[in-house]
């Protein structure tokens, strides 16, 4: 049983509590790589494990590689709510018909059988699961993974609270009644601590305790929460990252009963390699911003070109994950492991780059009836930026939503960017800033990890090619979010250079406009244009000049 006796567990790749309450890694260098422990699919095989969050994005990619890399596992057990209209049957059914699981499907056809949904609901008491199901759990789980939260950087704090922090608490009580669970996962995110420019792999110091928060905000109506959320949150940007370091702290509370390791990713986005690469399913995160630039809407963002955007591969996180269970289940730590998934300590890639890698990737594999040629740029000065916003945002949207009203449609440009630039504010925190996040207790699991194990449940993001990668990702967002066919690609292209055709006549006609009201109509308007004309032609001249007597 997961509360007998913690004291017995192995003291290979344990911690130590620091005085300041931070959980810092000790004792890792003794463990020899692959040591005496089991290889990762052999530790699930016959396990059964429980998922929250299982029909979201990371957690679809974690239910499919633990059935394909781990064909013996014996059940995975999946919290689901209704949702929609959709009870949570249909909701699972749907998810394994998606093509994520084609290769699960070819391997194993009937591999539904071993998902078994239970009814949950993360807002409710006691997570709203049956005395039955309860029961069940109880007496067989022996790994949780949970990944459920809400992500939405504008959540109001009581409903963040909830589900990020409150759910997890009770999450942790079903856990420690469960008789033979061996490892805890709780996925949190690298920026929960983003008040830090230097980021450890330790649990840091709550900035309120948490369960004074609960019982305060208890008797709060939403306005008085609402008018105080900006007090409570400090020098953390949103309600997300604040109710994350939260959780973080209420997950460490309980090492002396249970055995947790606690993943911490950056930005999450498409897959590297598996199974197949540039998979993803949502606009979220980079995702949006990606689409919105390939269409031609996004033509500005407030970012530094410089900082480093620490993205993220999902089955990089999953792997993680896998083998951050595995090793918990094996080693036993006597405290909470910390592991920091980022990329940008080991191998960075800059927001400029992306710009420049993104809009070379929509330009070759164009979407489907842009709205003008993709061309977004990056700036960190706020006064450039809004500039553009009117120049190339709001004054096209007005043009075009009058177009659409004198057709006698409905006009919907503005608030599409009125959308957009909602969502890029809320990323704005984290594309002008850099951040040092520590990765020494990742080293340390790939360096215990089978040379088949490294091939299966890879990690390494050194290996990882970010030209190659984000052009799968651009590829992948065309394909999977909005299911456009590849094959449509020469008419897209067809398609750009229509609107770079249109374009320039309309730059060519602004010309003419320009010179018809402003320059012939004013005689030292004609002068100057007449002096900036005969510069040019001398400097023409003095070049070509030059040339001749250099050759």
């Amino acid at each position: 049983m997961s509360t007998e006796r913690s004291e017995d567990r192995d003291l290979g790749g344990s911690g130590e509590q620091a005085a300041d309450g931070q959980t810092r890694l000790t004792d890792v260098s003794s463990c020899t790589p692959g040591g005496s422990m089991a290889s990762i699919p052999e530790y699930y095989a016959g396990k059964n494990v429980l998922i929250t969050g299982a029909t979201g994005f990371m957690g679809k990619v974690l239910v499919e590689k633990l059935l394909r890399s781990c064909p013996a596992v014996k059940a995975l057990y999946l919290l689901v709510r209704p949702k929609a209209g959709q009870s949570m049957q249909q909701r699972v059914s749907d998810m394994m018909t998606c093509k994520l699981f084609d290769r699960v499907r070819e391997d194993d056809p009937d591999f539904h059988q071993k998902i078994i949904p239970i009814s949950s609901e993360l807002t409710q008491p006691g997570l709203a699961i049956s005395p039955e199901d309860v029961e069940k759990l109880s007496a067989c789980v022996n790994v949780v993974f949970h990944c459920a939260a809400t992500i939405r950087f504008d959540e109001p704090l009581k409903h963040a609270l909830q589900l990020n922090v409150i759910a997890t608490q009770q999450l942790l009580s079903l856990a420690k009644q469960m008789h033979h669970l061996e490892a805890f996962v709780h996925i949190s995110t690298a920026y929960a601590n983003c008040n830090r420019k230097h980021i450890d792999e330790v649990i840091y110091p709550p900035p309120v305790e948490p369960k004074k928060l609960i019982e305060s905000l208890e008797w709060m109506d939403d306005g008085i929460v609402r008018d105080i959320t900006p007090r409570l949150i400090g020098d953390r940007p949103n309600t997300y990252t604040y109710t994350k370091a939260l959780a973080e702290y209420l997950v460490q509370q309980e090492q002396d009963k249970l055995n947790i390791a606690i993943i911490r990713p950056s930005i999450v986005g498409a897959s590297w390699k598996e199974p197949f690469p540039g998979w993803i399913d949502n606009f979220n995160g980079p995702s949006g911003v990606f689409i919105a630039a390939g269409k031609g809407i996004l033509r500005t963002m407030r970012a530094n070109n410089d900082a480093v955007a620490d993205l993220i591969p999902v089955d990089v996180v999953i792997n993680l994950t896998l083998a951050a269970g595995w090793y918990t289940a094996e080693r036993r730590p006597k405290t909470a492991l910390v592991y920091n998934c980022t990329s940008g300590g080991i191998n960075p890639f800059h927001w400029g780059e992306i710009e420049h890698h993104v809009m070379s990737s929509f330009k070759r594999n164009p979407l489907d009836q842009a709205f003008r040629r993709p061309n977004a740029n990056i700036t960190s000065n706020y006064l450039i930026n809004q500039y553009w916003i009117l120049v190339s945002h709001k004054f096209p949207a007005l043009i075009y939503d009058l177009v659409l009203r004198l057709s006698g449609q409905k006009p919907q440009m503005m608030r599409i960017f009125n959308r957009l630039h909602k969502a890029i504010g809320l990323l704005e925190y984290f594309s002008s800033q850099d951040w040092e996040w520590n990765s020494e207790n990742m080293s340390m699991l790939m360096s215990q990890l089978t040379p088949e194990d490294r091939k299966t449940f890879n990690f390494d993001v050194r290996q990882l090619n970010w030209p190659e990668y984000i052009e799968n990702y651009c590829i992948g967002t065309k394909k999977y979010v909005l299911n456009e066919d590849m094959s449509d690609i020469p008419a897209a292209r067809q398609h750009l250079r229509k609107l770079r055709n249109i374009r320039y006549t309309f730059n060519t006609l602004l010309v003419v406009f320009i010179w018809r009201v402003f320059i012939a109509r004013s005689q030292m308007a004609r002068n100057i244009w007449y002096f900036v004309v005969s510069l040019c032609f001398k400097f023409l001249s003095y070049f070509r000049a030059s040339s001749t007597i250099t050759n």
